[in-house]
């Protein structure tokens, strides 16, 4: 047998080494040593060098790869084929009128990707060279870190950084432990504790570790930072080898640092690319604003417009040319191989040179100017002082850019009762077998010395309850992941009877705030937890007396069992295994206690909003405890199927279980929710809460938050109700009850409520939203979940409490892709709202103390919920009316620019004649008119920050895409098309058959071009100055700078004779127009006439149909002239009392 694996594996061999995607795991030889003969084969396996490479490009692929990535946009891509349309035929415009601009883009864009990346090669090659201790024959050695191997063995010293991904085989430390930050992984700077190997803990040189003989058999590289399935085989001189599990709490991952800790060995199993930190480089699936969708609509809109210019003129231009004088005039007769020559193909070269000629309808730098808006926007978040928390010295994340816009535009917020609260514990109370005990002083975070009585508010309990109520505390005291930090005064020199200071000596860390505040609790009730010392636990009594738990197992809590348990061993040798958790998860696996008394003081502290937790226990006899051990080693050692085959194991130790009673732990609201959801229901945003909670306490929050209020009726649809009537009887039920009340009142979709309404909040639970998701036996779904979205619509606020992560999600998912398409956003602070924000238009993580993982995954972090009010209000309200104002006037703007020169082209026989000159082509969205709209997009405030936060009915304004709609869009095209029409008919009619100039010289082709042209910039940048309501020197520098560059550029390049031109066209015209008096007066007619209409617009709109926001600008404007009115009348009054 052993022959044919031998045999079967060197066949295989060569997929193993070089295709590892083709296995599930991989075998790693510690210290590259073959295992004992007779054992396993010895296959060498390739895997990646220890490099980082993070860089997109090298120095060879630059070009050709940004460039390919840069012509995937379809606009960079549209102007491509215009350029060599340009240069294959002949068009009426020169190529550089397309391809400098072009140029211009591609390069600025190349540089910045360029530098960028430049900026990665340098970070990866620091990386890369860093040294490195490995362990070779027994001696340290110190090589480059892009040298290390997989099966390499590795030492790192205190605050030293994990060069790739180990398995901790050992440290300085005689309990095998190790403290490590994971700050540059998941931003959590609290100290973690990893555990070496159980069979190798004990090796602390080099010649120990050097002589380690082991095989290591894990999965194959993935992400997720906190999951990792492995076993380890050590071959001593058995022939058997030990076989151990290793877990995530074994492996120390590349970017975190060791800690408190002097050194550690531990050998590499993922290197380079492999490693965890390296495979979550890979972006997040990209999101993107509605904003860039309509930007993208209306630029197909354009492209149809552009075809149809082309089209219609080139039609007209061959039933012009139908008359042979005008085909050929006798001063331009055509060759004989021009009149052979094809109809077809004359008009399909004459199409695409109309296409050419009308191509600058497309705003190509219109792309350039969002992705810098939104890039140096951005920063304005960052940058507010008012979103930055002095208490934890955290201020706002942008982790990405693209989305600025979309948080004006949010319709549907989806929070979690951990945003809403401070996530800093207090221990209130615990309940023991009907006995509520109250400890003296709460401690929050401090320990107070001199509080360690016992409030008794029922009658006390008698011997037996006595000892149940010691096994409380007891179990308090060991099921949790609670850790001591170091202190000297931890070893007990005096003996183990004293007791330390507990109020100095016990600092706790965790990684949940709840587990500290239980642990603090007790110790106020008169049982301390010491510290976990050689697998040992160790615990002061009542007495002061020390007692010691063998720790034996851990299961650990995960959010679908909603508990966790111990197993300890005491000194005289009886097993227990304590339990605590989530009341759902413990009551149903209850067969003593008193389970009556219990639950009802669990409810009653649930209402008012504390959360519980309920404690059980059960005593094992050793034969019981051999099976739960072999049990829980095959699912530990499993490597497929780990996690299903421990959750089994779980389940059938964690039962029959003897209730001893419940915990009541405070979370105070944070400081200013209840404000905020006022704000965002004002502003028209539903506010739904997905938590896992239980409903008592999530409703008593929703209520301190005001997100339920006294009058609110609310409505259930719990497993309970669904138990007592079908599913389909009880939402037909609510539907009646909510659309009766509504009446002939609708509700606006999803955006806020109606004040003539009834108010309704609904609350959900997640087995009753499974059975809403789930589909029916005909095989549809639908029915239940549009009369589920139907009830939801015509409540304020929903609650969904008992909810697992995934459902969060799916609740996310059914609002998104529900029929109104509402803008959803999801806002957590843990790592089980991650697949709740990923899933939103926009997610926002809260730092907090629930880690980093929410903050990481979001596409914007804040330090309180109390920030997403200015956020979204403020912030928001600006980003979206500003890029909505760049866009429209983008498109604007290239309108007045080409539809004068679609009008030419009737007064020159279609002839292809450009009304501009070369020059003015190339640089008129470059140059002449882009700086302004940028720093418009930029700074502008059209109501002041003070004003949208105090008003956030001011948000409605903008919701649903308000200033993108197919309304607002027409109107500036058609804005665009007459003040195109005034500029060139005015010129024309204007200049018609009149003498203008003192001389009686006549204007030629290229004044008259000129003069469109320098109406159309002065009226497209004026446009834009009536539109700013915000004026800093900037502005004035920008727009009026922008003004005079263009009239110093015009009267360079018409001033001098350059010598690179081939022609001298516009040589003196400039100068020869404004010489001309009639010529000033028409500027400025035609100017005032092409801003009229908009004027007016304005005028009328905002004294017939003002808008929220035009009529706090108009008291705003009242107040700014009654302020100095009111100063200057009492100036007079003090000056006559004189």
């Amino acid at each position: 047998n052993d022959c044919l694996r031998l045999v079967l594996m060197l066949l295989l061999s060569p997929q193993c080494a070089g295709e590892e995607n083709w296995v599930d795991s991989r075998t790693i030889y510690v210290g590259h040593k073959e295992p004992p003969p007779g054992t396993e084969a010895y296959i060498p396996q390739r895997y990646p060098d220890n490099r980082i490479v993070s860089s997109k490009y090298t120095f060879w692929n630059f070009i050709p790869k940004n460039l390919f990535e840069q012509f995937r946009r379809i606009a960079n891509f549209y102007f491509l084929i215009i350029f060599v349309v340009q240069l294959i035929i002949d068009t009426p415009t020169s190529p550089v009128t397309s391809g400098l601009p072009l140029f211009f883009v591609i390069t600025v864009t190349a540089i910045k990707q360029g530098y960028e990346d430049w900026l990665r090669h340098k970070a990866d090659n620091a990386m890369n060279q860093c040294p490195v201790h490995f362990i070779q024959h027994g001696k340290l050695v110190r090589k480059q870190s892009r040298k290390l191997r997989v099966g390499d063995i590795v030492m790192v010293k205190e605050d030293e950084t994990f060069p790739c991904d180990l398995i901790f085989l050992s440290s300085n430390r005689a309990d095998g432990t190790c403290h490590v930050t994971t700050a540059s992984l998941d931003g959590e700077s609290s100290h973690k504790t990893h555990y070496a190997v159980q069979d190798t803990k004990g090796f602390h040189a080099e010649e120990d570790v050097d002589g380690l003989l082991a095989t290591i058999e894990c999965e194959q590289p993935q992400p997720d930072l906190y999951k990792f399935v492995g076993r380890i085989n050590v071959y001593n001189d058995q022939n058997d080898p030990v076989v151990r599990p290793l877990g995530s709490e074994n492996l120390l991952l590349r970017g975190a640092k060791l800690k408190n800790t002097e050194k550690i060995f531990g050998v590499a199993i993922y290197t380079g690319m492999e490693t965890k930190m390296a495979l979550n480089y890979q972006s997040k699936s990209q999101k993107r604003s509605a904003v860039e969708k309509s930007m993208n609509t209306f630029l197909i809109v354009y492209l149809c417009i552009l075809i149809s210019k082309a089209l219609i003129n080139t039609v007209l231009k061959y039933v012009w040319q139908s008359e042979p004088f005008r085909d050929e005039p006798w001063y331009n007769q055509k060759t004989e191989s021009e009149r052979q020559r094809n109809l077809f193909l004359r008009a399909f070269t004459d199409f695409l040179a109309f296409m050419v000629l009308f191509n600058y309808i497309i705003p190509v730098s219109m792309y350039v100017t969002v992705e810098m808006q939104k890039f140096l926007g951005s920063y304005f978040i960052t940058w507010d002082e008012d979103m930055f928390d002095e208490e934890t010295g955290e201020g706002p994340l942008v982790n990405t850019s693209d989305l600025n816009e979309e948080l004006g535009q949010v319709v549907h917020l989806h929070g979690q009762t951990g945003t809403l609260t401070e996530n800093n514990m207090a221990f209130k109370e615990c309940c023991i077998e009907g006995h509520v005990h109250v400890p003296h002083v709460i401690c929050n975070g401090q320990v107070l010395p001199d509080a360690s009585g016992i409030d008794m508010i029922d009658s006390s309990p008698g011997v037996s309850g006595r000892e149940r109520e010691e096994l409380f505390f007891r179990a308090l005291c060991l099921c949790h992941t609670v850790q001591v930090k170091d202190d000297d005064q931890m070893d007990h020199g005096d003996g183990p009877g004293k007791s330390p200071d507990s109020g100095k000596s016990c600092v706790y860390i965790s990684s949940s705030p709840d587990e500290v505040a239980l642990v603090e609790g007790v110790q106020r009730l008169g049982f301390t937890f010491l510290r976990l010392k050689d697998n040992y636990m160790e615990i002061l009594n009542r007495d002061n007396d020390l007692e010691r738990f063998e720790l034996l197992e851990v299961l650990s809590f995960d959010s679908v069992r909603r508990r966790m348990s111990v197993i300890v061993k005491s000194v005289t040798g009886e097993i227990y295994l304590f339990c605590k958790g989530a009341d759902s998860s413990i009551f149903p696996r209850v067969i003593e206690g008193k389970v009556d008394q219990i639950r009802s003081r669990v409810e009653r502290n649930a209402v008012e909003g504390l959360r519980t937790l309920c404690v059980a226990y059960k005593r094992l006899i050793p034969e019981e405890y051999e099976g739960v051990s072999k049990l829980l080693q095959s699912a530990k050692v499993a490597l497929q199927d780990r996690e299903k085959k421990l959750a089994e194991a779980y389940e059938h130790i964690e039962k029959d279980l003897i209730l001893l009673g419940a915990t009541a732990v405070e979370d105070r609201l944070q400081e200013k929710a209840a404000d905020t959801i006022e704000a965002l229901q004002k502003a028209g945003i539903k506010v739904w809460v997905l938590t896992g909670d239980k409903m008592e306490t999530a409703a008593a929050t929703c209520y301190a938050c005001k997100l339920f209020r006294r009058g609110t009726q609310l409505l259930e649809l719990t497993t309970k109700r669904i138990e007592e009537q079908s599913l389909h009887d009880v939402l037909f039920e609510l539907s009646k009850t909510v659309l009766r009340c509504s009446g002939s009142l609708t509700r606006d979709s999803f955006s806020g409520l109606s004040t003539d309404m009834h108010d309704y909040g609904l609350i959900i639970d997640g087995a009753a939203l499974s059975l809403i998701m789930k589909p029916r036996e005909d095989g549809s779904s639908g029915n239940y979940r549009e009369l589920f979205l139907e009830i939801c619509r015509n409540c304020s606020a929903v609650l969904c409490c008992r909810m697992a992560p995934l459902q969060k999600a799916q609740i996310v998912k059914l609002i998104k892709f529900s029929k109104e398409h509402p803008i959803t956003l999801a806002i957590g602070d843990g790592a089980n709202d991650v697949s709740m924000i990923l899933e939103a238009h926009v997610g926002i993580g809260v730092i907090g103390k629930e880690g980093r993982q929410a903050a990481r995954n979001s596409d914007y972090a804040i330090p309180k919920f109390k920030h997403l009010k200015k956020m979204l209000l403020v912030h928001g309200h600006f980003y979206y009316i500003r890029i909505s104002e760049l866009v429209q006037y983008f498109f604007y703007k290239n309108v007045c620019f080409i539809f004068p020169q679609f009008l030419y082209q009737f007064f020159c026989g279609f002839s292809q004649q450009t009304l501009y000159d070369t020059a003015y082509l190339t640089l008129y969205n470059i140059s002449f008119t882009s700086l302004p709209i940028l720093l418009y997009s930029l700074m502008e405030q059209h109501v002041g920050i003070d004003v949208l936060k105090r008003d956030p009915t001011l948000y409605r304004d903008i919701a649903k895409n308000a200033l993108l709609r197919w309304r607002v869009f027409i109107y500036w095209t058609f804005l665009g098309v007459f003040d195109a029409l005034v500029f060139f008919f005015g010129a024309y009619f204007m200049f018609e058959n009149t003498t203008v100039t003192s001389n009686g010289q006549m204007f030629g082709n290229w004044t008259f071009g000129a003069l469109v042209f320098t109406v159309m910039v002065f009226t497209v940048t004026l446009k834009l100055a009536l539109d700013t309501h915000y004026w800093t020197w900037v502005n004035h520098f920008v727009i009026w700078g922008s003004l005079l560059f263009y009239v110093v550029f015009s009267l360079l390049w018409g001033g001098v004779i350059w010598p690179f031109l081939s022609y001298q066209r516009m040589y003196y015209v400039f100068i020869h127009m404004l010489s001309s008096g009639p010529a000033w007066l028409g500027i400025i007619l035609l100017i005032t006439v092409s801003l009229l209409p908009d004027v007016l617009k304005k005028v009328l709109c905002r004294q017939l149909w003002p808008t929220a926001t035009e009529k706090t600008q108009a008291r705003n404007q009242c107040l700014s002239v009654e302020q100095p009115t009111v100063f200057m009348l009492s100036q007079t009054a003090s000056g006559l009392s004189f």
